[in-house]
């Protein structure tokens, strides 16, 4: 990074995704979504998205969408391709996919961050990359911030839920 200027700041809301140089932090909020960073330690760039869901079942659409996982990680293929480089030379890191009704009874309907989970390996895989870092699963929040000129990642995981329901007020 640069010693005269602070670094461009960019929040990724859900299905955004953002590639920049090193000038750059990139941060979010995930809950049972996933954000995958990417990182080119030589050259000092980097991209990371913030996908809800695994697939896209109406398939009619034909513009790529970053809530989903396939073509969240296709838009940041893209930005990479204009650089040039192998995939295998990016350093990449997977967070999210927390449970966010831990007190639910089991439902698969609603352990979406297990399949987000499991939508983001199987691309790094089909894609050639490999993970060097990942923090998923569990329950709660977790703030992420990535610094495209270190290639580091702070996450901070909140378990923010109580096992007691709120009972309510009683006035008398």
């Amino acid at each position: 990074m640069t010693d005269s200027l602070p670094p461009s700041e960019i929040y990724l809301h859900p299905g955004e995704y953002y590639f920049g140089n090193r000038d750059t932090r990139i941060r979010t909020i995930l809950g049972s979504c996933i954000s995958i960073t990417f990182w080119h330690p030589r050259l000092l760039v980097g991209g990371m998205c913030h996908y809800m869901l695994p697939e896209r079942h109406d398939i009619n659409e034909a513009a790529l969408d970053g809530r989903y996982a396939d073509e969240a990680v296709a838009l940041l293929l893209k930005k990479m391709d204009v650089i040039g480089l192998p995939y295998k030379e990016y350093q990449v890191k997977l967070f999210g996919g927390g449970n966010m009704f831990p007190e639910s009874p089991k439902n698969k309907m609603l352990d979406i961050g297990t399949k987000n989970v499991q939508a983001a390996r199987k691309l790094l895989k089909q894609h050639g990359f490999t993970c060097v870092a990942s923090h998923l699963g569990g329950t709660g929040s977790r703030t992420v911030i990535f610094e495209v000129w270190s290639g580091d990642v702070w996450i901070k995981h909140c378990h923010c839920f109580s096992r007691h329901p709120l009972q309510p007020s009683i006035k008398k």
